[in-house]
């Protein structure tokens, strides 16, 4: 993975430690996301809310579905404020790197006392025909810090 986005996701899990820190759990999961969209401007990163993706099936639109944050305009952030990560959320972060082009999504958990994430780099390939990738393969970190 290039340098910069070593240095950018380092950059978020920070605020997201300050957040975690600061709120601690049992809040709903659009506080965590206003909490870490101010963390993160105040780094001076550039951040969007409810970034829209875009999903086409043989080059028609077919829906359209909301990523919490996009940082940088490169890494996708999901939010949970859940007691465990389940199966379906990694699916639903997956599936953001299906389609996009984003080279790194994560999946940060606030509803555990210790802070859950998990970082995904994009290793799908893009189908021209569906507007999809086809799966070429995914690279995941599982994370839970003590």
């Amino acid at each position: 993975m290039p340098l910069h986005l070593e240095t950018l996701t380092s950059q978020i899990l920070e605020s997201a430690f300050e957040v975690s820190n600061e709120l601690g759990v049992g809040f709903l999961e659009s506080i965590y996301e206003g909490s870490l969209f101010i963390a993160l401007k105040e780094k001076g990163l550039l951040v969007e809310r409810q970034f829209p993706i875009r999903v086409h099936f043989r080059n028609q639109l077919v829906g359209v579905f909301y990523a919490d944050l996009l940082v940088e305009g490169e890494v996708i952030l999901e939010l949970k404020a859940v007691k465990s990560l389940a199966p379906e959320h990694t699916a639903q972060t997956l599936n953001y790197l299906k389609a996009t082009a984003k080279p790194v999504a994560m999946l940060l958990n606030f509803g555990v006392p210790k802070l859950e994430y998990r970082r995904f780099d994009n290793r799908f390939e893009k189908a021209e025909s569906t507007g999809m990738k086809g799966i070429q393969g995914i690279k995941q970190n599982l994370i839970t810090h003590d």
